[in-house]
């Protein structure tokens, strides 16, 4: 999109809503719908948010429809960060600065008055070619990973889930004899997956998803079930600091969080996740979806705020 190229200043109409930071076993999810964006001049104002370098990946992009995706992806992360005052400090998207973790995790880097020092503030993102969310916590690692609910499998579903998944959940999948369900439940699995690697930070090279299994547990009493990962070398072991959630998005997507335990409970209270889902057009229009038909859940423990 050569007309990205050009200067525009950052004049919104619409300020920044300023929010407070998630609370312990929070999670606030923003996404943005690629399609809803057909003003130039708005994509223009958003990248002049963004860094040399990120500017420079978006225009390296092949055709306007990745750069567009680029674009907001990180437009998104900016704004969505920008919302949240840290130490009392109202935050320019422009002056955010982004490091790596080794495996390739973009991590916030916050100043403080005595220097660079990590931020309470995580987030992660994920993206399809119709949607794009950012996940965002304190003070707990987040992971986040988002698919269509029409994804087609190119290969048998089977097939494939063996040279990715463990034992016992390509016997879970192999147990639908519906064709339909099966594919629906294969991509909800491969979103807790996702998200969980995610979640560690290490992505999938370091953290293949054959390594671990994601068992959902039958739904109890209040209609909630639970989500766990266990260890494929060690099955008997489930691991209890993480927390799930698997919800329908816009009534086209399958979300899925995982965000590490508040350290300061009791791992294995039953504490749900505090979900917060808003769908917004940076600098135009912010809306929240939570508690009505356009997020609903699915497995997990989640209460939506």
């Amino acid at each position: 999109m050569r007309s990205f190229q050009r200067n525009f200043s950052v004049s919104p109409s619409c300020p920044l809503l300023p929010l407070q930071l998630p609370s312990p076993m929070e999670t606030h999810v923003w996404f943005v719908l690629p399609d809803e964006f057909k003003s130039v001049s708005l994509l223009n104002q958003y990248m002049e948010l963004l860094s040399p370098c990120e500017k420079e990946n978006v225009l390296t992009m092949r055709g306007d429809q990745l750069q567009k995706r680029a674009l907001l992806a990180r437009a998104l992360v900016r704004t969505t960060i920008a919302r949240y005052q840290i130490n009392n400090h109202v935050v320019d998207p422009r002056s955010l600065k982004f490091r790596k973790n080794i495996h390739g995790k973009p991590e916030l880097v916050w100043k403080s008055d005595d220097g660079q020092c990590p931020s309470p503030l995580h987030f992660n993102i994920s993206h399809t070619s119709s949607l794009i969310a950012c996940g965002v916590t304190v003070n707990s690692p987040i992971g986040i990973d988002v698919e269509e609910k029409q994804r087609k499998i190119k290969n048998n579903i089977l097939a494939f889930a063996r040279r990715y998944f463990s034992l016992y959940e390509v016997e879970h999948l192999s147990m639908i004899s519906d064709s339909e369900v099966q594919r629906q439940e294969f991509v909800k699995l491969w979103t807790l997956k996702e998200a969980y690697v995610k979640a560690l930070g290490r992505g999938f090279s370091a953290a293949p998803f054959k390594t671990f299994t994601i068992r959902v547990k039958d739904a109890t009493n209040s209609g909630a079930s639970e989500v766990a990962v266990e260890s494929s070398d060690h099955p008997e072991s489930l691991t209890n600091n993480w927390q799930f959630g698997l919800f329908e998005l816009a009534s086209s997507h399958y979300a899925s969080i995982c965000m590490e335990k508040d350290k300061t409970s009791d791992v294995a209270m039953r504490v749900p996740m505090r979900l917060t889902v808003r769908k917004t057009i940076p600098f135009v229009e912010d809306i929240c979806i939570s508690g009505t038909d356009a997020v609903v859940p699915i497995a997990g423990l989640i209460k939506q705020v």
